[in-house]
């Protein structure tokens, strides 16, 4: 089939590049120049593994093009794709000002049916917005259904959450519209990897849903894993004792610092806020939301019961992006963690596998903030390590190593990736979330350095 993707970002470049992987032609299209010549170059603008092999396999045996020229695209095209990004506006809501621009250039320059398809995350009601929109700016009548198809991607697998995804959602008042897309997603589609029909509405709001869902069991349990530490409980014993229930289950069961990235928080918000809009009040999505802001501080507390004053006090930070395998620093805790230390005038030396740069760029000129090569030389002369990314290369470190660079030894892991005992054995006091020795060495600090 031949297709149109609108919107170059996260979800439009992998959703496309998969698309093409399965046998489709695909057409690409973003505003920005200097974006689509980077990609006819191979020069993608996100990091996420296999993505680039993916692009480049596709681009050579033109299933997969890149262009700015979106009349071209829509009209060599029979099912358009919006896939453009719907950022927080000042209230919070979802702005659909991109998504609204799509319609408009549907309408302007449709010619013949065209199956709109939004995959963009938007607010229940959108569908029907995009509808009058293309309807308005036709300048010329053609036929066209409008389709709801929301993404479930995770940054950092996300070619295999498409390819061998849980559930594709379809959601359609046309059955038409529906049997097309579902023969454009069958080589990927059987009994273990189904496409469910939905009313186009209730397509819309299973994105939000979903994503409310899954942040609100990350609260759940950090709010379990705060209790746990004044009650000397241990919160991984905890969730895997509560995860074994099939009813629960075990993912998105992992105490931390909290969720970021460019989905929940917004998505958060942007419920909250349609649900004003239809006077309905979300008290468990306030909670929520609060818990999560809270959390983000929680290693922050434990490092001044240990350094009340941080002025000139050395702190390394391992991890920057708000998960592994992504570059990906929206509402990353780290941010904030990083904002609050420099406040407090303490001199910070950080390492991400990927996310140094992007990181550096949001903190331009700041003296007191050094981007190590490496994650042991980000130790050099540190009263504190901050574990704040559970990449795999932070998981098995060399605690010996650890230990001689430090100049304290106090390990305060955010994402709880090792065990208390592993350090302790090497005499550096370890710090986590919801576990038993984070509040017993609080009493009682076994090694100062």
């Amino acid at each position: 089939m031949n297709i149109a993707m609108i919107g170059t970002g996260y979800v439009g470049l992998v959703s496309g590049a998969c698309l093409a992987e399965i046998g489709h032609n695909v057409i690409c299209v973003d505003l920005s120049q200097n974006k689509i010549a980077n990609l006819q170059k191979g020069i993608l603008p996100i990091y996420e593994p296999g993505l680039d092999n993916l692009v480049e396999k596709n681009t050579k045996n033109n299933r997969l093009t890149f262009t700015t020229d979106i009349r071209e695209a829509i009209e060599k095209s029979d099912i358009i794709f919006s896939a453009v990004g719907t950022p927080p506006d000042e209230d919070h809501k979802a702005d659909l000002s991109a998504v609204k621009s799509v319609a408009k250039s549907i309408g302007k320059y449709g010619n013949g049916y065209k199956i709109v398809v939004t995959k963009s995350t938007v607010p229940v009601g959108t569908g029907d917005i995009v509808a009058k929109i293309i309807k308005e700016n036709q300048t010329k009548p053609f036929e066209f259904s409008v389709v709801s198809n929301p993404e479930f991607l995770r940054e950092g697998s996300a070619i295999v959450d498409f390819m061998e995804h849980d559930r594709i959602i379809i959601g359609s008042d046309e059955p038409r519209a529906g049997k097309i897309i579902e023969e454009l997603y069958s080589p990927i589609i059987d009994d273990e990897h189904p496409l469910i029909f939905t009313d186009l509405k209730s397509a819309e709001v299973i994105k939000y849903a979903a994503n409310c869902f899954l942040a609100t069991k990350i609260s759940f349990i950090n709010e379990i894993a705060n209790f746990c530490e004044k009650v000397d409980a241990d919160i991984n014993e905890v969730a895997k004792g509560i995860g074994l229930d099939k009813r629960i289950g075990r993912k998105f069961l992992n105490a931390g610092i909290g969720y970021g990235g460019a989905c929940f928080p917004k998505d958060i918000k942007a419920m909250i806020q349609t649900g004003k809009e239809h006077n309905h009040a979300f008290h468990l999505l306030n909670a929520v939301e609060k818990v999560n802001d809270l959390q983000k501080e929680k290693l922050l507390d434990k490092l001044t019961q240990i350094h009340p004053e941080l002025k000139d006090i050395t702190i390394s930070i391992w991890g920057l992006s708000f998960k592994p395998n992504t570059d990906d620093i929206r509402e990353a805790p780290s941010i904030i963690i990083i904002k609050k230390l420099l406040e407090k005038g303490a001199k910070i030396r950080a390492f991400d596998p990927i996310s140094n740069k992007l990181v550096q760029s949001k903190f331009p000129n700041e003296k007191n903030l050094h981007f190590a090569s490496d994650q042991y030389e980000a130790l050099e002369e540190s009263s504190a390590l901050m574990i704040l990314t559970e990449w795999d290369e932070f998981r098995s470190p060399d605690f010996s190593k650890i230990k001689e660079l430090m100049k304290e030894p106090h390990i305060f892991d955010g994402r709880n990736i090792h065990h208390p005992k592993i350090a302790l054995e090497h005499q550096i006091n370890y710090y986590s979330i919801g576990r038993q020795d984070a509040k017993r060495q609080f009493d009682n600090v076994l090694f100062v350095g």
